[in-house]
């Protein structure tokens, strides 16, 4: 029986973007019709979030924004918009990469899934936008390090959108790496190649831009020729994955011609290189991803390579 442990709670289908919104939570819910009806969640293990401690998105966010959050008065951008469950969904998110981070750290799984929203990677210390709260992968690396004293930690995001948040929690601290392969030019502006890191940090942020109309061959070589050999300068205790796939050639917010069969080949990339420097260790967790049919036809694919 596959040991890939898979994260999801409904509470995640109450937070309201609005109307015609394209976060909306048809996401999860077409994502979890086609993992039930091809099967795939037969073989996974299961386990529900609970709420994340405030103390754990305070090591990435300001208390005064996450309070923001809760009394709905955050500081947003227009198409980032708090609804009553926003909150909620935010701490159990960051609460259900937790979970997942535990059973990995403790070998009860080999891998983990969280299919959760709305996405985090944009989310700045004390911003909201790009459609994200609370910046979910820099909460678990944090969680990692401070409870399971993992030393080195790989934050790997193959988002169309460059995860600007992301990379400003870590940008001057050498004991995170930051990869992220994106569309450029394209939302947000940020993560050109110069973006190293400063400081201790510096070399431990890699941006790879990539033009509109790149796909699977372009990925995968990239994977193979450049993260690979960085991750193995840096040599990570555990990965964390920000698995957007809304570089799918069908997907209304990008311009890329990644397939169903790339992301596929994607995840068998990045399962070999955790097999080979972290014990196998590796959570991923939903980001974008805004063509329903291909998001959840990517993600299916995703997980049948995790458990494979």
């Amino acid at each position: 029986m596959s040991r890939t442990l898979f994260v999801y709670d409904e509470v995640f289908l109450e937070h309201d973007a609005g109307s015609g919104h394209p976060e909306s939570p048809g996401r999860l819910i077409a994502l979890l019709e086609r993992l039930n009806r091809g099967g795939t969640l037969n073989g996974l293990l299961r386990m529900n979030p609970q709420a994340a401690s405030i103390a754990s998105l305070e090591r990435v966010h300001e208390s005064s924004y996450i309070e923001g959050i809760r009394l709905m008065s955050a500081a947003t951008t227009a198409d980032t918009v708090i609804s009553p469950a926003t909150y909620e969904c935010a701490l159990r998110a960051c609460g259900g990469v937790q979970v997942a981070i535990d059973e990995v750290a403790a070998g009860r799984a080999d891998n983990a899934f969280c299919a959760h929203r709305p996405p985090g990677h944009h989310a700045e210390a004390s911003m909201a936008m790009g459609f994200c709260y609370i910046n979910h992968v820099a909460v678990a690396a944090r969680y990692l390090q401070d409870r399971h004293g993992i030393a080195r930690v790989a934050v790997l995001d193959w988002d169309v959108h460059h995860g600007n948040g992301t990379q400003h929690a870590f940008y001057g601290d050498p004991s995170v790496f930051y990869f992220s392969v994106h569309q450029a030019p394209h939302y947000p502006g940020t993560g050109s190649p110069s973006e190293c890191g400063v400081g201790e940090g510096l070399g431990t942020t890699l941006n790879v831009p990539l033009p509109a109309g790149s796909g699977d061959d372009e990925y995968v070589r990239l994977f193979g020729e450049v993260l690979r050999p960085a991750l193995e300068t840096f040599c990570p205790d555990f990965i964390l994955l920000s698995a957007g796939f809304d570089a799918h050639l069908s997907d209304p917010l990008g311009g890329m011609e990644m397939t169903v069969g790339g992301f596929e080949s994607l995840t068998t990339q990045v399962m070999a290189m955790a097999a080979d420097l972290c014990g196998n260790r590796l959570v991923s967790l939903l980001e974008g991803g805004y063509d329903l049919e291909a998001t959840a036809a990517s993600v299916d694919a995703h997980l049948r390579a995790l458990s494979a």
